[in-house]
């Protein structure tokens, strides 16, 4: 059995009350008084039950996922699963909602940090792409007492934020080496495709993969990136013009997320059965075109694992605790036609 707050007091030779009053900071207690607890607490080996702790003081935690307002299959799968960690939540006291606010512009982002108070949120979870002006409002944030959780495509580390998603260094370098592999020693050129190279995650990728493909596959030669910038009639365009100026395309990674725009555009200009082609991101559209034939592999992260996880690290800072590493650890799925398991519907 561990010990309570009654074995705590009675080491301490204090109250129940006084060890409630040192435990929770409050003010009204002698400093050796508290020095008495701290030290009775290190002898017995005395381990706070934070959530007993506020289910008795009502304790509420207020977070927040701010996503972009544009997006597609993948950001729907998170709202998705936003909605269920809502839910399932609830019962602990965490009060979880999304904001879809980020836009292409730093500033306006900025802006949009800027308002936020401790007051209004005790943490937020934020998909938006790098820039000086972001991070500079995150640390700004964070300095006010609201946890930051860099989500997926997120800043870099020097602002002391936690970050959520899979090493995309590694997951560019996983679909460099599918992609060589598949290609089987034939010489070619691979399209690289990304929505914008202003977000970390598609930077990485891209380093990953180029790593890969030089070393190991000098044969295949990675192009370019292409930046489709969400937008349909410019991704159809900038797709026709590569395959129309590179006749020895063998194939395509796409880096990004949100994969349907590319790939559809893929299939309008050339038969994708001829080609090996890697994307990311599990969703309704990527999985139709395993199971078709269009599509050779997915590398994936499990979404429902990466909403809990940054429910779970907000919550930790909150508490003052360090998060569970091996507990927030995002796997790289790697999905083909073979292994494509259905959903679990519960």
């Amino acid at each position: 059995m561990r010990p309570t707050t009654k074995d705590l007091a009675r080491a301490a030779g204090v109250s129940l009350a006084t060890v409630d009053r040192v435990l929770n900071e409050r003010a009204g207690v002698r400093a050796e008084t508290v020095t008495a607890v701290h030290e009775a607490i290190a002898r017995i080996g005395f381990v706070r039950n934070l959530s007993a702790a506020n289910l008795a003081r009502g304790r509420v935690y207020r977070f927040a996922f701010l996503l972009p307002v544009a997006g597609d299959a993948f950001l729907s799968t998170l709202e998705t699963q936003i909605a269920e960690a809502a839910s399932a939540f609830a019962p602990e006291g965490i009060q979880i909602q999304k904001r879809r606010g980020i836009g292409g512009d730093p500033h306006q982002i900025a802006r949009m940090l800027a308002e936020l108070s401790p007051e209004d949120l005790d943490g937020v979870a934020i998909l938006a792409p790098e820039s000086p002006q972001v991070r500079d409002a995150m640390a700004r944030l964070q300095d006010r007492g609201v946890q930051v959780v860099r989500f997926l495509s997120g800043q870099t580390s020097d602002i002391g934020a936690d970050a959520v998603g899979i090493d995309n260094r590694a997951a560019g370098a996983t679909a460099g080496r599918l992609i060589g592999r598949f290609c089987a020693a034939r010489p070619g050129q691979i399209l690289v495709i990304a929505d914008t190279m202003n977000a970390r995650d598609s930077v990485e990728r891209r380093q990953g993969f180029d790593q890969v493909i030089t070393r190991d596959f000098p044969g295949l030669t990675a192009l370019p990136s292409l930046e489709t910038h969400g937008d349909r009639q410019r991704t159809r365009a900038i797709l026709h013009n590569a395959y129309a100026n590179h006749p020895d395309i063998l194939g395509a990674y796409v880096l990004a997320s949100e994969a349907r725009l590319p790939l559809e555009a893929i299939a309008d200009t050339r038969d994708p059965a001829g080609q090996v082609i890697v994307a990311h991101e599990r969703t309704e559209f990527t999985e139709a075109l395993l199971l078709n034939g269009q599509l050779d592999a997915v590398i994936a992260q499990n979404p429902g694992h990466l909403v809990r996880s940054a429910i779970r690290v907000m919550r930790a800072r909150c508490d003052g605790r360090p998060p569970i590493a091996s507990q927030e650890e995002i796997r790289i799925e790697i999905l083909l036609q073979d292994n494509l398991c259905p959903r679990p519907r519960w």
